[in-house]
């Protein structure tokens, strides 16, 4: 028994460290990783670990589960990319210990770690635990769900205690709820449902309803929803409707793709293994009944999300990761077939994991070098030579990663036509700035500047930075009056002492400013 615990620690922790291997190696990506770490800077810099905010407005675009993990992490060790990269990999991490736990009890030892290798090998699966965003950790909180319940319905049936992973199983739906909304819950309920009534085992299905359940489940998710409803009236209207059902009903979100783009991105995430599957449509080979059983599971699982996020329009790739875990179970299981054919492996196995490894390192080298849309280089240069207090102005762009490689101790302040009403259209950040104002209208007013209310606004700081565009001193000729620090990539950063009588004669300062005068 205690050389089985070691042999099953030793998995659990290659398979950590192989997931965690190359977080560290390139910068915040934007808008997606740099949106959602800066959310979680923003609760690390402010005290305030209730109320998610972008840029210090109330954000509630997602529940607060991976801003929760990733402002513990960047605290515990530091504020860089590998802790804020944890949550997804510590989702990665669980839903693949899940499946490993849920095979290794049904099927057999060998034939789950072979499962699970086969997973942490996948390039999609391997890229979603090192991308710093919500869909790793919510697909990683759905993954443990469905295979808690499954391990309660096998339980059940056979007379064995299955109490403990069925109250694990709404805990895990509870998390994957705080992670990313409804689909936490949503997701397993359709799976398993799939799964038991398409065998006519209706009866498991109805004691798989649980009241303690229930009531655990409610514990752990519902007070963060009760706390906002009660700070923000609008809260509860605004993340279930607007972020819920017209997303997922409406087509004036971004990413809009045909009905078919997941089953394709499928195909390609399992590229090098995909021929492992034709053993598993070989006829006439003799199936062990639970084995079996266990195959359909994942063969709904696979076809219940696939199907699921292809009706909306809006499809964004990292959707499709709670597919990943069945279909790497799926390949295994063929796997082990042609193993059991042939009394080996083959070196076709050898061949996919070794294209597998190279593709996740490749990608992840490629991305470092080349690090696409990251404001790195000028968040550093801000740094190193920004004073305490000094404010920061964004012109026209919102550079998402820049308050975390800055250490900005304060909100910037972006300046923007906020009266345009294309804003309120379209699917962007500017959307989401000017929905987070609606929920703190006095704050708004500070940080949300028209352009006409740039120029007073420089005149009551001693020195300000400004950061925009290369090509921003055309749309604000003020910049005229400062000097550029550092450019990166399309984007440049400036300076500017409103201090000085040639500037303040510019920007028709009045008065003389005093420190310490920002409008915060």
């Amino acid at each position: 028994m205690q050389d089985d615990r070691r042999g099953l620690a030793r998995v659990a922790l290659l398979a950590l460290l192989w997931l965690a291997l190359l977080a560290w190696a390139r910068p915040l990506m934007l808008p997606d990783e740099g949106r959602y770490v800066g959310v979680a800077w923003g609760m690390l810099r402010s005290g305030d670990w209730l109320t998610p905010a972008l840029d210090g407005l109330p954000y509630f675009h997602k529940p607060p589960l991976f801003y929760w993990i990733t402002a513990a992490a960047m605290k515990l060790f530091g504020v860089w990319e590998w802790p804020a990269r944890l949550a997804s990999i510590l989702g990665a991490w669980a839903g693949a210990l899940a499946v490993f736990a849920l095979l290794r009890r049904w099927w057999d030892a060998r034939d789950a770690r072979l499962a699970l290798w086969v997973l942490l090998l996948q390039p999609a699966f391997y890229l979603g635990a090192q991308f710093a965003n919500l869909d790793m950790l919510v697909a990683g909180a759905i993954t443990v769900t469905i295979a808690l319940l499954a391990q309660a319905a096998l339980a059940l049936e056979r007379g064995l205690p299955y109490r403990g992973a069925l109250l694990g199983a709404y805990v895990a739906a509870a998390l994957a709820v705080l992670a990313k909304g409804l689909i936490g819950m949503v997701l397993p309920s359709l799976v398993v449902t799939a799964w038991l009534l398409s065998g006519g085992r209706w009866r498991t299905w109805l004691r798989l309803l649980s009241l303690p359940g229930l009531v655990l489940f409610a514990l752990v998710a519902a007070p963060w929803f009760i706390a906002m409803q009660q700070r923000f009236p609008e809260f509860l209207h605004y993340f279930f409707v607007v972020q819920h059902f017209q997303r997922f009903a409406e087509t004036g979100f971004n990413n809009v793709q045909p009905f078919w783009f997941y089953p394709a991105v499928l195909v390609v995430a399992a590229l090098p293994w995909l021929p492992w599957l034709k053993p598993l449509l070989a006829r006439g080979q003799a199936v062990d009944p639970l084995r079996a059983d266990l195959r359909r599971l994942m063969w709904l699982w696979v076809v219940v999300v696939t199907a699921f996020f292809s009706l909306p329009a809006s499809k964004l790739v990292g959707y499709i990761l709670p597919a990943i875990p069945p279909l790497a179970a799926l390949l295994a299981d063929g796997i082990a077939a042609h193993r059991q054919r042939h009394g080996r492996l083959g070196r076709g196995v050898w061949v996919s994991a070794g294209v597998s490894v190279a593709l996740c390192v490749l990608a992840i080298g490629l991305l470092a070098a080349r690090t696409p849309n990251s404001s790195k280089e000028l968040g550093l240069e801000l740094r190193a030579q920004r004073q305490t207090g000094e404010p920061v102005f964004l012109l026209g762009e919102y550079y998402f990663d820049l308050p975390i490689y800055a250490r900005l101790e304060q909100p910037e302040i972006y300046v923007l036509d906020w009266d345009d009403p294309a804003i309120r259209r379209r699917d962007t950040w500017r959307k989401e700035l000017a929905d987070a104002g609606d929920f703190d209208p006095a704050l708004a007013a500070r940080l949300l500047l028209r352009p006409p209310q740039l120029a007073p606004a420089l005149c009551r700081v001693p020195v300000a930075w400004l950061v925009g565009p290369k090509t921003a001193p055309q749309a604000f000729p003020l910049l005229g009056q400062a000097r550029q620090v550092a450019a990166s990539g399309e984007a440049a950063l400036w300076r500017i002492t409103p201090t000085a009588p040639a500037v303040r004669a510019a920007l028709g300062c009045p008065g003389t400013p005093t420190a310490g005068s920002v409008s915060r």
